[in-house]
């Protein structure tokens, strides 16, 4: 019995020596070289890429970091808001402002825009806007906070007209003055689903996010029959929650991804379709 003892007695030093390795080990990991660690939640393309061009520059300047791909709009930012997420790389600053309004345990701010993503209109069927017959179908995304602007585009290319005093940013379907070949709307698509929308016919045109229209293989250049100037303000921006925009990884972040090297590289690998901002 007095061996037994003994035996369980050892047992349980080494059990606790073994705990008490693993808890230093835990404490001091935050301590490394995972101090210095960024997390960013980015859609595929062209917000996943990008990030991947800048993550050995990255790693110069003493951060590492860490990139998580999703498929949605959704996502992205719930993952931020639990703290799952150092920042994100997906939105625009109307996005991000309405999903605070409708969520509000976000508290966002935007650390810097770092590209534009014009949004193109694609069809089947027909190689411009002029060429859409009387009550054709244009299908939209869900995204209220695009709306305005593919409408605005639509303006701008002689399609519609919106009411007096709409601010662009705000227009939705209903406040269409002017829809000389009656089109008809259809807006309750989730933006990912838009371009297997597109290629299997559906609709007479649809318009895409350029992020969607390349991930699908889609050139925005050659392929869309109308594509959204690259002058629009629909910057797509670093997102962070309110605080950490002063973090100096964050601020690093920011600066290699508006440095020379990057946008080149932008421009180089998206061929217009993306556009680089410096500010």
């Amino acid at each position: 019995m007095k061996k037994i003892l003994s035996m369980l007695a050892v047992l349980a030093l080494a059990v606790l020596a073994a705990c008490g390795a693993n808890n230093s080990n835990s404490e001091g990991s935050g301590e490394g070289e995972d101090s210095n660690k960024l997390v960013v939640g980015a859609s595929n393309i062209p917000h996943a890429e990008i990030l991947e061009e800048a993550k050995p520059i990255l790693k110069e300047k003493g951060v590492n970091l860490e990139i998580k791909t999703f498929q949605d709009y959704i996502l992205p930012n719930k993952t931020l808001a639990n703290g799952e997420l150092d920042a994100n790389y997906f939105q625009t600053i109307p996005y991000m402002e309405l999903q605070m309004e409708e969520n509000e345990n976000y508290d966002f701010v935007n650390a810097g825009g770092i590209h534009i993503e014009p949004i193109g209109v694609y069809s089947q069927d027909y190689k411009s806007l002029d060429e859409l017959p009387e009550g054709a179908q244009i299908i939209m995304s869900n995204s209220v906070s695009d709306h305005g602007r593919m409408l605005s585009l639509l303006e701008a290319q002689g399609l519609i007209t919106l009411k007096d005093g709409v601010k662009a940013a705000d227009a939705t379907v209903e406040d269409i003055a002017e829809n000389p070949k009656n089109i008809e709307f259809k807006t309750d698509v989730e933006a990912s689903l838009l371009p297997q929308i597109y290629q299997q016919g559906e609709g007479d045109a649809v318009m895409i996010n350029t992020n969607y229209a390349i991930d699908a293989g889609l050139n925005p250049q050659e392929d869309a029959i109308a594509l959204e100037d690259s002058d629009s303000p629909y910057v797509n921006v670093i997102t962070v929650n309110k605080g950490d925009e002063d973090k100096e990884a964050v601020k690093t972040l920011v600066e290699v991804l508006r440095s020379e090297e990057i946008q080149n590289f932008i421009k180089e690998e998206y061929d217009g379709a993306v556009v680089p901002v410096n500010e």
